[in-house]
């Protein structure tokens, strides 16, 4: 565990691979403390580009990421489609990555509500901000599956074609850009375990989760 009180689940993976439907499901089950990460870095991205600024020009991205408030992460607009394009080009900066880091650790170590539990998710929870966190889950999913799921949860049955291809490309990039930057990449932890939503439903993955993790509490 990371101390005494608190029991902390890492849960990482790409874009629409579920992994926040899960953690939201996991964290109102246990009654944990739950930090969506990515939030953080959507808003960075969106302070960005509301101040008229370059989301991959550090210092722009950098004063974002200092001026972060909590009213910024309760902004409906950070869901967008082209906030999460912002959040991964903030992302792969360094200075960005250093600032929020401190601040998802504190998260961790001490959950707000006095809550026993934190879950957090993200793309490098198990990797770099919580390397000792008591249960790791890296959600896996091909690009294609993602892609319907975001373009379902976007336009409904209604969207066109060309919507669902831009999603696609959208992804297909936001994965290479996650994946290849220098500083905390997306990858699993080495002792991660592994769980593919591709062609499961969340009730199967969410059982799945809860049996590794009960497991691991009973250890405790």
């Amino acid at each position: 565990m990371t101390d005494d009180k608190t029991f902390v689940i890492a849960i990482d993976g790409p874009a629409a691979s579920g992994k926040g439907t899960l953690a939201r499901k996991l964290a109102a089950h246990f009654d944990y403390a739950l930090l969506d990460t990515g939030a953080l870095y959507r808003a960075v991205g969106l302070n960005v580009a509301r101040h008229g600024g370059d989301p991959e020009k550090e210092a722009d991205a950098v004063a974002a990421a200092r001026a972060l408030g909590d009213m910024d992460l309760s902004d409906p607009a950070i869901r967008g489609e082209s906030t999460g394009a912002l959040a991964s080009k903030v992302a792969a900066i360094p200075a960005v990555r250093d600032i929020l880091l401190a601040f998802q650790r504190d998260f961790a170590e001490s959950p707000p509500g006095g809550k026993t539990g934190a879950i957090l998710d993200g793309r490098d929870i198990g990797t770099v901000v919580c390397p000792d966190a008591d249960v790791k889950i890296y959600i896996i999913a091909d690009v294609e599956t993602r892609a319907k799921r975001r373009f379902l949860e976007q336009y409904g049955p209604n969207g066109t074609e060309a919507q669902y291809e831009a999603i696609l490309a959208d992804l297909v990039q936001r994965d290479a850009r996650d994946m290849n930057r220098s500083t905390a990449p997306l990858k699993p932890a080495k002792n991660a375990h592994l769980l593919d939503t591709t062609n499961s439903d969340i009730e199967a993955v969410f059982e799945a989760a809860l049996g590794l993790i009960s497991k691991e509490q009973a250890n405790v």
